[in-house]
C-alpha cells in the first residue's frame, strides 16, 4: 500500500480547523487534525510546502518510521507548528492502519482498559450566581466533574469566562484582532477562595471541581493559591504557573497538596522530564493534536505511569472532532487514564465532521467504526472558509502585556 494523495483543508464552521486527508492506492483514506488556534495558516504552509511532498509513495503502515523521519529529518525539531503538522500525519496514518485492519483504533492500541471515558465540562460566570447557574447546567448535561472559572470584581473581561458585547450577546475569543482583556493578580488571588467556597456550599463535597489559572501566576503566587484552595479539595489546579521553567513547580509542590495539572502548551516529552521524574505534577495535559499525534502521546502516558501520574488530554473547542476522536481512542486504551476535557462542538462542526464517538451521561466512547471513526464533508467544509482569528491578550491595569 502507498500514499498517493494528500490534501490540507481549512474550514471554519464556528472555529478554524486544519485537516490533513491522506489517500492510498487501495482507496483507503485517513484524517489528521493540524489545528493550531491563532496560527492555523502557519501549519497549513508547513504541511503543504514541506511535509506533503515527503509523504507521496510512502507505506502508510510504517507509522513509527514516518514519525521519526518527520521529527528528526527536519533538523529543526519541536515547536507547536512542527508538532501539529506531524500530529496530523501520525493520526491520519493510524486511521488508515486501523481501517485496513477493519478495527477501531483503540483495538490497535491494546484494546479497551475501561468501558467508557469520564469527562469534565466547563462552567463559568461573570459573578458567583452566574457561575452557580453554569455548574447546574453542566450537571444537567451529565458531566461527572466540572471546571469552574469566574469573573473577577473590577475586571471587565477574564479569559475562560464568556465575554459579552454591548447588547449582551456572547463574544467568542476568536477575533480578527486580539481581544484585550484586563488582569489583576491580587484581585484574582483574593476572589478565588470565595468562589470555591460558594460552589462547595451549593453542591457539596463530592462533586469533583477543577480550576485553571491559565499560566498567570509566579511560582510563589501559585503556591499561595494552591494552599488557599486546599480546604475545597480540588480535583486539580491547572496551569498555575508557566511550566517551561520546570523548576518552578518544585516550589509550588513544596507548599501545597492541591493536585496539579500541566501541559496543554507542551509539544514534546522533553517539556515534561523533570515534572514527571520528580513527581511535581499529577496530570499531563497535552493534546494529540499539539504533541505530535497518538504515537508520542502514548509513550508520554507510559512514562508518566511509572510515577503514578495520570492522563488528562486537552480537549477544547478549537481541537476538531478528528483530534477529539483520536484522544478518546487513546483514553479508552491507556491504563493510567485520569479524565478527558470535553467542550463539545457547534452543530455545524458536527455536520462538517460526522463521527462515531458519542457523549452520553457525561461519558465518551470512541465507537466501533474502523479507524478513528471520523469523516469529512468536504463540500460543506468548503462552504465555510478560513477566517482570520487570534486569541485574547491580557494586560495589567497599567497596560503591560501579562503572561505570568
Amino acid at each position: 500500500m502507498k500514499i498517493v494523495d494528500a490534501k490540507v483543508l481549512v474550514t471554519s464552521p464556528g472555529r478554524n480547523f486544519v485537516t490533513l486527508k491522506l489517500t492510498t492506492d487501495e482507496g483507503l483514506t485517513g484524517l489528521g487534525d493540524a489545528t493550531l488556534n491563532g496560527r492555523e495558516l502557519a501549519v497549513v504552509s508547513y504541511l503543504q510546502d514541506h511535509v506533503v511532498p515527503l509523504l507521496m509513495g510512502l507505506d502508510p503502515h510504517r507509522v513509527e518510521d514516518t514519525w521519526q523521519s518527520l521529527y528528526r529529518g527536519a533538523y529543526w525539531r519541536r515547536g507547536p507548528v512542527t508538532m501539529a503538522a506531524i500530529a496530523a500525519v501520525d493520526v491520519a496514518l493510524w486511521d488508515i492502519k486501523a481501517k485496513a485492519a477493519g478495527l477501531p483504533l483503540y483495538q490497535l492500541l491494546g484494546g479497551a482498559s475501561r468501558d467508557r471515558v469520564g469527562t469534565y465540562g466547563h462552567a463559568n460566570g461573570r459573578d458567583i450566581p452566574e457561575l452557580l447557574d453554569s455548574v447546574r447546567a453542566r450537571l444537567a448535561e451529565g458531566y461527572p466533574a466540572v471546571r469552574v472559572q469566574s469573573g473577577i470584581p473590577g475586571l471587565k473581561a477574564v479569559y475562560g469566562v464568556s465575554s459579552t458585547d454591548a447588547s449582551g450577546s456572547p463574544v467568542l475569543h476568536q477575533q480578527a484582532r486580539p481581544l484585550v482583556e484586563d488582569w489583576d493578580t491580587d484581585a484574582y488571588l483574593r476572589h478565588m477562595p470565595d468562589v470555591l467556597e460558594a460552589v462547595r456550599a451549593e453542591f457539596g463535597p463530592e462533586l469533583p471541581l477543577l480550576h485553571d489559572a491559565h499560566h498567570r501566576l509566579t511560582p510563589v503566587q501559585a503556591a499561595r493559591l494552591g494552599k488557599d484552595l486546599e480546604p475545597y479539595r480540588l480535583f486539580w489546579l491547572e496551569d498555575c504557573t508557566p511550566a517551561e521553567n520546570q523548576e518552578a513547580l518544585r516550589l509550588v509542590r513544596r507548599h501545597t497538596t492541591t493536585p496539579l495539572a500541566i501541559g496543554e502548551v507542551f509539544n514534546t516529552v522533553y517539556d515534561y522530564q523533570a515534572l514527571i521524574t520528580e513527581q511535581l505534577i499529577d496530570y499531563v495535559r497535552s493534546a494529540v493534536t499539539h504533541f505530535g499525534g497518538v504515537t508520542p502521546l502514548r509513550k508520554l502516558f507510559d512514562f508518566a505511569a511509572q510515577y503514578q501520574i495520570k492522563s488528562a488530554i486537552h480537549g477544547p473547542e478549537d481541537i476538531s472532532p478528528v483530534g477529539m476522536a483520536a484522544a478518546v481512542h487513546l483514553d479508552l486504551a491507556v491504563h493510567n487514564f485520569g479524565v478527558q476535557e470535553y467542550s463539545g462542538h457547534t452543530a455545524l462542526t458536527e455536520e462538517v465532521f460526522p463521527h462515531a464517538y458519542t457523549f452520553a451521561n457525561g461519558y465518551l466512547h470512541p465507537g466501533e467504526a474502523p479507524g478513528i471513526g471520523v469523516e469529512l464533508n468536504e463540500e460543506l467544509a468548503a462552504a465555510h472558509p478560513y477566517e482570520a482569528a487570534y486569541l485574547p491578550v491580557n494586560r495589567l491595569q497599567d497596560g503591560t502585556v501579562h503572561d505570568w
